[in-house]
């Protein structure tokens, strides 16, 4: 297509050059050499968006299908036996009916756990120390019901057991209206004291100081939080959903929908914690940018994965999670985009490493608006996408 359209204009412009009059006009000339020029940068632009279609990749399955709408997944990796993890993930419906939904990795259900009054999000973290015992957490905003709740993960994966402490009742408190509505989660293990985060976004909030973060702590065996700070910029236009944190690097992913995604320091502790560090996917989305998910490497690289979110077919953008040589905060290079057939994503997640025979590199998984599944990717076929890009790059 690219080509043909190039050999059309310089066709176009071999014509232009050579007819009577009008060709030996000086001004003539100079238009026509012009509008070469304009048609030469067309066709660059055109090639750039061809190499940037994106490219369908097959999920390998979906799970099984939900009575009432999900939202967003967490995959809970099992250091006993990566095969048995798990994909945890929210229904978003009013109670009795809001839930988690906890499947194993070939997609069947295997536990519905009921009681959360719209559940939109839910974040997974390892280790926090309840009653003396490391404990492996999964954590859910309850948007209608105002408030965290909080699920032990037994060490086998078989099943999740609330365990919120009265104190998770009190996030966002003192906030009025949807600014006092939890929506967005992500969960942070510092590496230097084992401290866990819980960053929140809620449903609306200010310009600045969008975000809230909670110290998550042991209250007689059950989770409590303790307020540590606010931050985070924000367009003022739509929404803050989507956050994921970087828990080996320490920082904190978070999309503004109709702007960019926003980068922090997501240790409170951390210097320059209450600046900026990055502003990215600024452009090329057409519809909301929603889902966050990082694939880790032990040598600090890896991937950022942020969701498009449309209608029948949501685009999956990557980006590089080291940044550019010299430059660890540049994010701006958008290194490929694939579909996997995802209705309208909202929630998505990234999980790195061997986790069995079907993914033996990791997986992504992807909330499937129409049909009410997730669909589960390897990493592999979505590495394949990002070494093809890269070729292509190197032939330009």
């Amino acid at each position: 297509m690219v080509d043909e359209f190039r050999c059309q204009v310089r066709v176009l412009v071999a014509r232009l050059r050579r007819s009577d009059a009008p060709a030996r006009s000086v001004e003539w000339r100079t238009r026509c050499g012009s509008f070469a020029r304009v048609l030469a940068v067309a066709g660059g632009i055109w090639a750039v968006a061809a190499a940037q279609e994106p490219v369908a990749i097959a999920p390998v399955r979906a799970t099984d299908a939900l009575a009432q709408d999900p939202d967003d997944p967490a995959v809970w990796i099992s250091r006993r036996d990566p095969a048995r993890s798990l994909v945890i993930g929210t229904v978003k419906a009013a109670a009795p009916d809001g839930a988690l939904a906890v499947f194993g990795l070939d997609g069947r259900l295997r536990q519905l756990v009921k009681g959360p009054d719209r559940p939109n999000n839910v974040d997974v973290e390892y280790g926090l120390p309840l009653a003396g015992v490391p404990t492996d957490i999964a954590v859910v905003t309850e948007r209608l019901g105002r408030r965290l709740r909080a699920y032990a993960i037994a060490a086998d994966g078989s099943a999740l057991a609330d365990v919120s402490a009265d104190s998770l009742a009190r996030v966002l408190e003192g906030a009025r209206d949807n600014e006092g509505a939890p929506m967005g989660i992500g969960l942070y293990r510092r590496p230097r004291d084992g401290a866990i985060f819980a960053i929140v976004a809620p449903k609306a909030g200010p310009k600045t100081n969008y975000l809230w973060q909670y110290r998550l702590v042991d209250e007689n065996g059950r989770v409590g939080a303790r307020f540590v700070r606010r931050f985070g910029d924000f367009s003022g236009r739509k929404e803050i959903e989507a956050v994921a944190v970087d828990d080996d690097l320490g920082y904190v992913y978070y999309a503004d929908e109709d702007t960019g995604i926003h980068k922090w320091h997501a240790d409170p502790d951390a210097p320059a914690a209450d600046r900026e560090l990055a502003l990215f996917a600024t452009s090329g989305y057409q519809g909301d940018r929603e889902g966050i998910g990082i694939y880790t490497r032990a040598d600090g690289t890896g991937f950022i994965v942020s969701v498009d979110q449309l209608p029948g077919n949501s685009v999956m953008h990557v980006y590089r999670r080291e940044g550019e040589p010299g430059r660890p905060h540049d994010h701006t290079r958008d290194l490929a985009q694939f579909t996997i057939g995802a209705d309208s994503t909202d929630g998505l997640d990234v999980a790195s490493g061997p986790l069995g025979a079907d993914f033996p590199d990791g997986l992504m998984v992807a909330m499937n608006s129409g049909p009410r599944t997730f669909l589960l990717v390897r990493w592999q076929d979505i590495a394949a996408r990002l070494d093809a890009a890269a070729a292509t790059d190197r032939r330009r």
